[in-house]
């Protein structure tokens, strides 16, 4: 059973359940003290001369609703454009259906349950192999890593899982290359602070969603909106500054596996409202096994990227593989 992520995850500051939890962040730290020495020890590392490909990792610190995917899809395109020919790797995980056939759009992935394995395959097919996540995996020395945030949460109250929505410490920004920044043209000057605190060396890109479909909406009809993402308020916030008159947004968890119980439920609210049925691409995807036609009043936004400071992207990218 999923569960939505906890509010006081994003608050300011930690509060009395953060801090009742922290002995159960003991383990997280465990864990990434072994991964750093695993690194420096070079021990079960893939070596970079086995291979004729680069490697761009496109992860996070933050669990979850950082525009990881997107992000991906977004630096295959960059690359495809500069000629080098590109492939996804997506761990083979039962939950992430929905991401794999996001990815599967915009080109070739591999997915097994060890990306290591993927890496092998996908040694004889691409150029520069694109990872959808995997920042932590002890085995991929990375050419390039990227850490994506969320321009609205960024860290959260700063600390590690179950406390907060951290995997690794902001200090860990330190051994990284980059940073993405996704978001709705939020004011990020402090956020840009606080990064280059950490490494001042590394690079910064922002982005902000963009709606590629408009044309295909009537922005005149009511809407009742559902989203099970890592931040669902993330795409409330999206419909509203696109003007979509939203009369009810239902929150599920990420990756949320809807059944048909849940989504008739939808689809009776709007009708007693009037009101047609707005989603994501992500979840309209995950509708599949719902027993419901997908044309069922159902519409979904397609959102990319578009980076505010691409050619400075552009020439990183060019640079450093």
């Amino acid at each position: 059973m999923k569960l939505k992520k906890p509010k006081f995850w994003d608050y300011k500051k930690p509060n009395i359940l953060s801090i009742l939890l922290l002995p159960f962040t003991i383990p997280i730290i465990i864990n990434n003290f072994f991964n750093e020495l695993i690194k420096k020890t070079n021990n079960h590392i893939q070596n970079r001369d086995d291979y004729n490909l680069k490697t761009i990792c496109v992860g996070n610190i933050y669990v979850g609703g950082t525009g990881k995917t997107p992000s991906s899809i977004k630096i295959s395109q960059i690359l495809n454009k500069l000629k080098y020919k590109t492939v996804f790797i997506k761990k083979n995980y039962t939950d992430s259906y929905d991401e794999y056939s996001l990815l599967k759009k915009y080109g070739d992935v591999l997915s097994n349950s060890k990306r290591i394995d993927s890496l092998t395959r996908a040694n004889k097919i691409s150029d520069v192999a694109i990872f959808d996540d995997g920042l932590q995996d002890t085995s991929i020395n990375y050419d390039l890593r990227f850490v994506c945030f969320n321009i609205k949460n960024f860290i959260g109250n700063e600390m590690l899982i179950p406390a907060g929505p951290l995997r690794e410490k902001i200090s860990s920004l330190k051994k990284y290359d980059a940073v993405l920044l996704n978001g709705n043209d939020e004011n990020s000057d402090e956020i840009i602070s606080k990064i280059k605190k950490q490494n001042k060396n590394i690079k910064i890109f922002e982005s902000t969603y963009i709606l590629v479909n408009l044309d295909k909406l009537d922005k005149k009809n009511k809407y009742v909106a559902f989203a099970g993402i890592g931040i669902p308020e993330n795409f409330y916030t999206t419909l509203i500054k696109n003007n979509f008159n939203i009369v009810k947004f239902i929150d599920y968890p990420d990756h949320w596996k809807y059944n048909y119980k849940e989504i008739k439920k939808i689809i009776d609210i709007a009708k007693d409202m009037n009101a047609k049925i707005i989603t994501t691409e992500k979840d309209y995807l995950r509708l599949e096994n719902c027993n419901i036609p997908k044309k069922e009043n159902i519409e979904f936004i397609k959102m990319e990227l578009k980076i505010k400071n691409e050619d400075e992207l552009i020439y990183f990218l060019k640079t450093s593989i």
